[in-house]
């Protein structure tokens, strides 16, 4: 990776100001921006890199420097964003490229290659979903943008009012904008943090809570017609039902963590795993209505327990996002034909189940530790003097009702 630092070149003639210059260092080999920053010797601090600002120097002169601090910040960053981007590319480069696209003073879209390259970056270290999820929230800033160009410089709190404002008028929720806002400020922090720019915090005044919503959940009596519907067998309607069904009967497990079961996860009569959203491990007992589904889609070349993930070790984000649209999709139609008021997802699976414990009078704080609650907070008070045999009742509860 190339290396950028600021000289300063003192004049010849004495009591004059000198100039800075940018030295740019590239597999050994240097090259130098020429610029017109002038300053005086005792102005200028080459370790710190900075401009050196006396409290006896005129008003004019102070302020003139801190101008001067803030364009070699603005050059700092362009600079280390273009090395960025050519080590993204992967492909050979030389000192002289650096400065070449410097001097051509491109108005390149800089936090997209950063996003890019932060992206990339995480999908190599393995934390895909966050990958996914920062991904989409960059397409959706790019919709709002329209091919417009954009530099950290420009992202200050008006944009982002803008762009919520978009948000809104293109029929998206609260959470969704919020959603879409918290991962853009987390890759925006992450250049704050790498020095990229300074901090403007630019997502101040916008959304980025989690509002409170109707929680989705169907009755006991709607489950008995998921489970009793006539479906073609072997089909992936019928599939998307089981899959559901699995989701109840292991205490409203989601999708994600359904998907990337173990079988090594299973010992004996209990099913241990860690949720992929907190990595709070989680351990129920292993019932006999949850082996049949298990033991309906055996595959012993998998090392899933069940088949969300079909071929495993290849892009597997990929093959469960795909899996996430197409359960759904049969779930809602399967909604529809069974004339449900509610539109039937994966995600309402884990609402019915608390929903349920809650009819059957199950402690709070049982239906709290069973699912991993949606609070790490509140996860942690009860983690701390919770006795499993307590999930094992609740869900047995559970599956009475709806057996």
């Amino acid at each position: 990776m190339a290396t950028t630092r600021f000289k300063f070149r003192a004049s010849s003639v004495s009591g004059k100001q000198g100039t800075l210059f940018i030295q740019v260092i590239h597999k050994r080999v240097a090259r130098q921006v020429s610029t017109s920053y002038k300053l005086y010797p005792d102005e200028w601090d080459a370790d710190s890199q900075s401009v050196v600002i006396s409290k006896n120097m005129t008003s004019d002169r102070s302020q003139y420097l801190h101008t001067l601090q803030k364009t070699l910040q603005r050059d700092t960053s362009r600079l280390q964003i273009i090395i960025l981007a050519l080590d993204h590319s992967r492909k050979e480069y030389h000192a002289k490229d650096v400065v070449k696209r410097f001097l051509k003073k491109e108005q390149s879209n800089e936090f997209t290659v950063f996003a890019e390259s932060l992206i990339d970056k995480k999908r190599e270290e393995g934390h895909l979903s966050l990958a996914t999820k920062y991904q989409s929230s960059l397409n959706s800033l790019n919709r709002f943008l329209i091919g417009r160009q954009l530099t950290f410089e420009d992202m200050d709190s008006s944009l982002m009012l803008s762009y919520e404002n978009y948000l809104k008028d293109h029929g998206r929720c609260p959470n969704t904008a919020s959603f879409y806002m918290r991962n853009l400020r987390a890759i925006y922090n992450q250049a704050v943090e790498q020095g990229l720019t300074p901090q403007n915090h630019p997502f101040a005044r916008v959304y980025t809570g989690i509002a409170k919503t109707v929680k989705r959940a169907v009755n006991i009596e709607e489950v008995q017609k998921i489970k009793t519907k006539e479906l073609p067998a072997d089909s992936t309607i019928d599939f998307s039902r089981n899959i559901f069904l699995f989701s109840l009967y292991t205490c409203g497990m989601s999708l994600t963590d359904i998907a990337h079961l173990l079988k090594s996860d299973l010992q004996g009569d209990y099913l241990s795993y860690c949720r992929q959203k907190t990595g709070q491990r989680i351990t129920i007992r292993w019932e006999p209505c949850m082996q049949k589904l298990v033991d309906k889609y055996k595959n012993d070349d998998s090392p899933y327990l069940l088949p969300l993930i079909t071929r495993p070790g290849e892009d597997e984000e990929r093959q469960y996002q795909n899996m996430i649209h197409l359960i759904n999709h049969h779930l809602k139609n399967l909604g529809e034909a069974l004339g449900l008021s509610t539109n039937l997802t994966s995600y309402v699976a884990r609402h019915s189940w608390a929903s349920i414990a809650k009819s059957q009078d199950v402690p709070v704080s049982a239906i709290s530790e069973a699912m991993g609650h949606t609070t790490e907070r509140t996860t942690r008070i009860y983690l701390k003097s919770f006795d499993n045999t307590l999930v094992d009742c609740a869900n047995q509860k559970v599956l009475s009702a709806i057996a």
